[in-house]
């Protein structure tokens, strides 16, 4: 079984699927609107040359996350 990791620190392209939420609250009601739910499929499509946003591909859509809130999404590589 592959480990887990921070969906923040994903490389690009690699498919992972959602383990965990660690954040409560309002981010925590956000992230799962917009599909970041256990077992939801994930990939990093492409991230800012900053490094504070990514775009993923969550389920059948794009949307983009700061760095911070992703790091509060725990996934695992297939």
């Amino acid at each position: 079984m592959p480990p887990t990791c921070r969906l923040s620190k994903l490389s690009r392209g690699i498919p992972a699927v959602v383990c965990d939420l660690q954040t409560k609250g309002a981010m925590r009601r956000r992230l799962m609107e917009i599909g970041l739910t256990p077992g939801a499929p994930v990939v990093l499509l492409f991230q800012s040359l900053s490094g504070e946003s990514a775009a993923y591909k969550i389920q059948s859509s794009v949307f983009a996350l700061r760095h911070e809130d992703a790091f509060t999404v725990v996934v695992k590589a297939l």
